[in-house]
């Protein structure tokens, strides 16, 4: 399973405290050296609605650049393509289609249909750049202002994209999903999107994301996001709370016999680095209860 980094976007984006961009460039590299490999690093979104990631491009100018190590920006519109491209930092965008109007206009300023109207705009962009293109599907399992969202509905909205992605990411941007859930989507999804390689985003705002997690990888679901620290959450989203723990789900999947590539010491360790950068408490477990087995003495 791989596991995608969202910490230095989705983690910070909802954080109050404005973190300097060589604390960001730290905080990437200690990823980076936790042995992940994909990492959503900015936001190309207005300064003013999402003053964390104002410095975006000064951020990509920064970050070690390695063969092996991928950098992903996410983009809400043309606009925010535009200034991946320009950046000359990216290696993938992320596109973010809410599933829901209400929600749409707060996060984006139009609507899901406009949304998606923009995204064969973006993809076609990205992919003459040369660089891949998800689209993420947020809200997928649930609206904090409209109430449920079917599995039909999200299936619907990927059908309707005449671009096909390289990759399709399911969010539960606001965490109400639980295991049924992820069943439903992922089969709806697959079968009007067969071979597009599947990506699932939770957040554990009430307690469900590992057990999500583990429900998609049981799916066939190739990527999870994760926050080290398990911090963040969605500015445009009432109550909402940070992702699932980096840290935490490497322990579970490495518990399960399922392999990440990451090194959990040096994740709980950049785990607690960074919620000590913001003067928090890192919601993540494994920074505080240490893994298991224990790592043996001399």
């Amino acid at each position: 399973m791989e596991i995608v980094e969202v910490g230095p976007r989705d983690g910070l984006q909802n954080e109050k405290t404005l973190l300097s961009t060589e604390v960001k460039v730290e905080y990437i590299t200690r990823a980076i050296a936790a042995g992940v490999r994909r990492i959503e690093a900015v936001a190309f979104a207005h300064p003013a609605r999402v003053p964390q990631m104002a410095d975006a491009e000064a951020v990509l100018a920064a970050v070690p650049r390695l063969p092996d190590v991928s950098y992903i920006g996410l983009v809400l519109n043309r606009r925010g393509l535009d200034r991946a491209l320009a950046s000359a930092g990216v290696d993938e965008v992320n596109y973010v289609l809410v599933a829901t109007d209400e929600f749409s206009q707060r996060n984006q300023g139009m609507s899901t249909a406009a949304s998606l109207a923009q995204w064969d705009e973006v993809a076609a962009g990205a992919r003459a750049a040369g660089l891949r293109a998800t689209l993420t599907v947020a809200a997928a399992f649930g609206c904090p202002f409209t109430g449920e969202v079917t599995a039909q509905h999200v299936a619907g909205l990927v059908a309707a994209a005449q671009t096909r992605p390289d990759e399709i990411c399911l969010a539960d941007t606001i965490g109400v999903g639980v295991p049924r859930q992820v069943a439903e989507l992922v089969t709806e999804v697959r079968a009007v999107a067969p071979g597009v390689a599947l990506r699932a985003h939770f957040h554990n705002t009430r307690n469900t994301g590992y057990a999500n997690a583990l429900a998609a990888l049981e799916y066939g679901v190739l990527a999870l996001d994760a926050s080290t620290g398990g911090i963040g959450g969605c500015p445009f989203a009432p109550a909402a709370t940070g992702n699932i723990a980096t840290e935490d789900l490497a322990h579970l999947l490495h518990r399960s016999g399922t392999d990440t590539g990451t090194r959990l010491a040096e994740l709980a360790e950049t785990g607690t680095w960074i919620a000590d950068q913001l003067g928090i408490t890192a919601p993540a477990m494994l920074g505080r209860a240490g893994a298991f087995p224990p790592p043996a003495t001399a």
